[in-house]
This record gives structure tokens, sequence and C-alpha cells, in this order.
């Protein structure tokens, strides 16, 4: 559990890809979080990439045997992360950005082909201000694919 976080905070979901959209500025192709299933606010949230064979990465990683690019696995770790830290300070709409600051113990275990649903689980390590560090596995079904530790800013969006 984070420091500072309140302490009853209740488990809520599913939401929609229209939460999605409201809580990350990420677009296709780039959008890597199809559904949040549950959100615990400051603490967790399991949510899901349905990992499609018409990906755009799939042409060229790897032809004859394609496997999402660990990387992308990371990013749509950080964007489950994302959503978690902008639900739980209530700033979905409000233009405000999360910025990756440092990516820790990433390790990727199996990996992930088409035609699977990803499940992205995110733990809240520590919340501080407008810093967050999160723990994430990406599951396919029971078993991890990868997992990471990575650290977060939450940031008002560049000026025009």
């Amino acid at each position: 559990m984070s420091e500072g976080s309140p302490g009853a905070e209740t488990a809520s979901g599913p939401l929609d890809i229209t939460r999605v959209l409201a809580a990350l500025p990420h677009r296709y192709p780039m959008l890597l979080v199809d559904r949040v299933e549950q959100i615990v606010p400051h603490r967790s949230i399991r949510a899901t990439k349905a990992v499609s064979f018409n990906e755009p990465f799939f042409q060229g990683h790897f032809p004859g045997r394609p496997i999402m690019p660990g990387v992308l696995i990371v990013e749509a770790l950080a964007q489950a992360a994302g959503v978690l830290a902008i639900e739980s300070l209530g700033l979905a709409g409000s233009g405000r950005l999360v910025y990756f600051m440092a990516i820790e113990d990433a390790r990727f275990r199996k990996p992930v082909e088409p035609g699977v649903l990803l499940t992205l689980a995110v733990d809240v390590v520590q919340m501080r201000g407008r810093i967050c560090k999160f723990a994430g596995r990406a599951l396919l079904g029971e078993t991890v694919a990868t997992e990471a530790n990575f650290t977060a800013m939450i940031a008002d969006p560049p000026a025009a």
C-alpha cells in the first residue's frame, strides 16, 4: 500500500474504453489498454490488452514468429498504471499526463503472441505528490510473461 493513501478505498470496475480514453492521451496505434477489469484507487489495477495479429508491430517483429515487443508490454503496464494514477487522483479529462521516469528490474519470462488476452496487473508501491512508484506484471492466464518496477511523474501537458 502507498504511504498517505486512504485506507478504506473500494474496488470498482469494469471501466470501458471511454473511461480509459478519458484517463490517457494515447490513441491507436499506441493505446495498449483495452479495458479495466478492476481498480482499487491508490492501490491496484487489473486491465486487459487484447493482442491481435493485426497489431502493426507484428509485421516486422518477427515475420514467421510474431512476438509482442517487450518494450510495448512494459508500455502497456505503464499505461495501466497511468489509468490507476489519474483515476485515483480524480484527474480524468484534465489533460494531465503520466510520464515514465524510470524502469527497473524488467524481466521477460514468456513470449506474448497474437490471439491472447494479456492481463496487466499493477500495484502502487508509493504515491508522493506527483511521483508514483509501481510494480507491474503482465500475465497470460496465471503465468507471468513480463514483470517490471517503474516510476512515473504526473505533469501538466507541454505548452502549445
